[in-house]
């Protein structure tokens, strides 16, 4: 057989293509499910691990996605025979708008990795090839619990990080198998842990036991206090524990902070700075614990985050500075010391919620708003120095998120 000389500019894509074509390359059956309203829940729910592409058909970078997703398919099969271990799965986007809708998708195509039915925050943003592919699927087979082989190993814990520990009688148990799918969900928030048998006996005071320890030497342990088979309580207070209220946001994490849809309140504060965000973290936790789900508490690094802060008119010598990203505009919260004001933090963030904050930044302060300190200029109200000057620097509805100028840095 006389082989064709191809240019080396054409794509790996094409490549494979017209190798394909060739019969130089023989791929297995691959065995991508094809996930509508009425089956994505039943394959996913049963689906211990699940890479689903989102996809559009008039999408170019869709299509040149498929035979690569196919083929690291087939790779993952051989490798994971049980078809529940793993499953590779998509969805047309354009036929299926309402799942799109459901998973926040926009854009195309889009891996994202479901444990158990449950979708994770973190998609897969590798390298779009068959190996990096099967070896992401790889890493998540991986077993996220480490065992622990004496109780040396716990007194001698990393502590910068957040650990759950569990201590079981036997592995093969109910009890421990809850414990395994949550640490699966939670592995990239926490380090599990767990012991067995004679190890963990000292532990078991009255059955099958589960204790956090927190980021810190001196601070106490926690211990779950629910049924260990429930795994909706138990994952309630693994998540709990393991993902902070206020989060650090940066560029690695930004991307996938966005995809959660809502809205960011944010403390820019120098690194060194602990006291600022440990105040920012107590008046979140004391204010706003019940808009936990509508709005995102991050902090930032100011001196990282500099550009974004242009945009607000600050610099990280105006910090610790909290403002409100709604991914249409930045919303600037009058002054940090004003946390010391009752109640002033959860009013910032319920006036989002009711446009205020929107309306205002349109058409100045809201006349019943005015008080001593501002000055009228040209017919409208603004504070000294103007509120509205960030408007002046933003056209109509432009976009400034706190992600727009990461290229820049």
């Amino acid at each position: 057989m006389k082989l064709l000389a191809i240019p080396y500019s054409l794509s790996t894509q094409f490549v494979t293509v017209i190798l394909l074509v060739m019969g130089l390359s023989t791929p297995g059956q691959a065995e991508i499910s094809s996930l509508d309203s009425g089956n994505i829940d039943d394959v996913l729910n049963n689906a211990g691990v699940a890479l689903v592409n989102f996809y559009a058909d008039w999408c170019r970078f869709s299509q040149m996605l498929h035979p690569i997703f196919e083929e690291a398919s087939n790779v993952a099969r051989e490798e994971f025979p049980d078809t529940k271990q793993v499953v590779f799965a998509r969805v047309d986007c354009d036929q299926h708008s309402d799942i799109a809708q459901r998973y926040r998708i926009t854009k195309y195509p889009t891996l994202k990795l479901f444990r158990n039915g449950m979708m994770m925050k973190r998609e897969y943003r590798g390298q779009r090839s068959v190996a990096a592919i099967a070896d992401f699927i790889r890493q998540q087979k991986v077993d996220p619990v480490k065992e622990i082989h004496s109780m040396e190993e716990v007194r001698t814990l990393d502590r910068s990080k957040r650990n759950i520990i569990g201590y079981f009688d036997k592995r093969d148990s109910d009890n421990y198998h809850t414990y395994e799918k949550v640490a699966n969900i939670l592995r990239d928030d926490c380090t599990f842990l767990a012991a067995f048998g004679v190890v963990s006996e000292s532990e078991r005071f009255s059955g099958d036991n589960v204790i956090y320890k927190p980021v810190g030497e001196s601070i106490p342990d926690m211990v779950y206090l629910g049924s260990l088979t429930n795994f909706d309580l138990t994952y309630a207070w693994a998540q709990d524990k393991c993902v902070p209220l206020v989060r650090e946001i940066t560029f690695e994490n930004g991307e996938e902070l966005t995809e959660e849809g809502i809205p960011f309140l944010i403390l820019f504060h120098i690194k060194e700075d602990t006291e600022s965000l440990e105040k920012f973290q107590h008046e979140v936790a004391r204010q706003l614990i019940s808009e936990k789900g509508s709005i995102n508490f991050l902090h930032a690094d100011c001196d990282k985050f500099r550009h974004p802060l242009l945009h607000i008119q600050k610099t990280p010598a105006d910090c610790p500075v909290i403002a409100i990203d709604s991914f249409r505009h930045m919303y600037v919260f009058p002054d940090f010391k004003d946390l010391n004001i009752p109640g002033k933090l959860r009013q910032f963030v319920l006036d989002l919620h009711s446009g205020k904050l929107h309306r205002e930044f349109h058409h100045g302060p809201d006349p019943t708003d005015s008080t001593p300190g501002q000055i009228e200029m040209g017919g409208e109200v603004a504070s000294s120095p103007p509120e509205s000057s960030f408007q002046k620097l933003a056209p109509s509805e432009t976009r400034y998120t706190i992600l727009r100028d990461r290229d820049e840095l």
